[in-house]
């Protein structure tokens, strides 16, 4: 089977949004009073979203009724500055280039709302190169039901068979293997200490850009 296209998880796999969760963190903090919060805990538990940075950070547990107002505040401070610091991950923007040189399409599929995932991607400038992107709002279940990816096969008219799915969560890899698509997990994403990914049952792992662009590149070439 030919490749015809790649798809990416956001945060944690082609972006390093942890600057941005760090900072607003630090602001929540500082509204209550509270020291800033260690940097390395807060990119553990991204790919938990708001409510475990959140319950993290201030000390909760799941079912304290502190938790949900600050989660809303939390999700408010972000929406005003999700794009400050976020980046791309150093050598994804040659990977990208590499994969359009190539005449394949890519795009993304996250679980990130669609109103953090839109401005950020208008302010790395990608809105052009990318062919789709797949956000909650898009489907009624989220990764790791295969709904998301199925569709982002269905907007590219390209089979599950012919896409490679790369990402930094279980979730992600659950996720593309249910759907019918080629998997990747990457080593360098927001990961939790306790994790492995070699156990998630994806088709390769790599541990660096570098190495997610000589696999590609191998794939790709049938070598």
């Amino acid at each position: 089977m030919k490749f015809e296209a790649i798809l990416f998880d956001m945060d944690g796999t082609i972006l390093d949004s942890a600057p941005d969760f760090v900072a607003v963190t630090d602001q929540l903090l500082k509204k209550y009073r509270l020291p800033p919060c260690n940097p390395d805990n807060i990119k553990q538990v991204i790919s938990g979203g708001a409510k475990v940075m959140v319950q993290n950070a201030f000390g909760l547990t799941g079912d304290d009724p502190q938790l949900e107002p600050l989660r809303l505040e939390f999700l408010a401070l972000y929406q005003q500055q999700c794009a400050t610091y976020s980046k791309l991950y150093k050598g994804i923007d040659a990977l990208l280039i590499d994969i359009e040189k190539a005449h394949l399409k890519w795009g993304i599929v996250t679980n990130k709302p669609l109103r953090f995932a839109v401005p950020i991607i208008n302010h790395l400038s990608l809105e052009k190169c990318c062919s789709v992107l797949i956000c909650p709002e898009h489907v009624t279940h989220c990764k790791p039901s295969p709904e998301p990816l199925l569709l982002a096969c269905k907007k590219l008219a390209i089979l599950p068979e012919a896409i490679i799915y790369v990402g930094d969560d279980l979730r992600d890899i659950e996720s593309g293997n249910a759907a019918g698509c080629k998997t990747v997990a990457v080593g360098y994403g927001y990961i939790h200490s306790s994790d492995n990914p070699h156990n998630w049952g994806a088709g390769a792992v790599v541990e660096s850009v570098e190495a997610l662009r000589q696999l590609l590149d191998n794939v790709l070439c049938g070598c």
